[in-house]
């Protein structure tokens, strides 16, 4: 059992170097100093961290610190309090920790040099995506352009997998949001983990999910598809033991048939426009991935 003292001023506070910094939700970036030794987490105007969030329990959790030790201990919650991805009733934080509270992502950061720290992942948020931990549309698109111009170039192959989760609505409306989230991680982290380390892989936006691949052809970016979409097929996705169905439809498209079109349309090939193209193609694609029955790709 963790120790309660009163208010402290933040001067002479031995916990005062620990904040907790919201990476997924509503008041992203924001920094919440633990400068008490207890702080009432939920949706309460009286909670010391309060989060307006219809999944989040009134009086959601409290965090406890007693000589630099922090604990933070679920209050019988509606959803559940949980600490990277697991399911807790009171566990102790260490730093980097990820609490999550409702459908909210808190990094937990402590140290002796805590402004350091909180401004490195201010930075990291313009890059990662807080709920599925990759890289985010911003840093995609920004990091396309450099390797489209880097192809267009060199004449190099660059292909497109453009994917969405299949009816996933559904999986919100029958398993709730939280689920959806953890199908949304799950499924990003399952497709990171079998791409090459050079594939530039982002969530695009809601659940649909990009790959650049430099220096591979259509034919070589089918091939990677079909293997994701096989593997995402047969992996078992469970939330609080139910297993919830997904599958992935997805639409491919290569560089060079993207620039083609923009010559036949009359446009210009600047490497904006050739961004801006083979975006458009995949996406056609994806949609007549969906039109023709799901869980399937298509590539021409």
């Amino acid at each position: 059992m963790v120790t309660t003292v009163g208010k402290v001023p933040p001067g002479d506070s031995p916990w005062q170097n620990a904040c907790l910094v919201v990476i997924n939700g509503i008041d992203l970036g924001k920094k919440y100093a633990l400068l008490q030794a207890s702080m009432l987490v939920g949706r309460s105007n009286q909670a010391d961290i309060q989060i307006d969030e219809d999944a989040i329990s009134r009086k959601h959790a409290v965090i406890e610190g007693h000589e630099g030790r922090f604990v933070i201990r679920d209050l019988e919650s509606t959803n559940g309090t949980y600490v990277n991805d697991c399911a807790v009733r009171e566990h102790p934080l260490a730093d980097g920790d990820q609490v999550k509270i409702g459908r909210t992502i808190l990094k937990f950061l402590t140290g002796s040099n805590i402004e350091a720290s909180y401004h490195e992942e201010i930075y990291r948020l313009t890059t990662i995506d807080g709920l599925t931990q990759v890289y985010n549309k911003y840093y995609f698109l920004k990091e396309m352009a450099r390797v489209v111009g880097r192809s267009v170039r060199y004449e190099r192959d660059l292909a497109l997998i453009l994917c969405d989760i299949d009816y996933f609505k559904l999986i919100n409306d029958s398993y709730g949001h939280l689920a959806g989230d953890h199908v949304l991680k799950q499924v990003a982290q399952h497709i990171k983990r079998h791409t090459h380390p050079d594939d530039i892989f982002a969530r695009y936006g809601g659940e649909e999910f990009v790959a650049l691949l430099p220096e591979r052809s259509k034919s070589t970016a089918v091939v990677v598809a079909e293997s994701l979409r096989k593997h995402v097929d047969s992996e078992p996705f469970e939330f609080d033991g139910v297993s919830i169905p997904v599958t992935l439809s997805m639409g491919v498209a290569d560089l060079r048939e993207a620039r083609r079109a923009l010559g036949e349309r009359g446009g210009i090939s600047e490497h904006d426009s050739s961004c801006f193209a083979l975006i458009k193609l995949a996406d056609d694609r994806l949609y007549w991935a969906k039109q023709i029955g799901r869980n399937t790709i298509v590539a021409g």
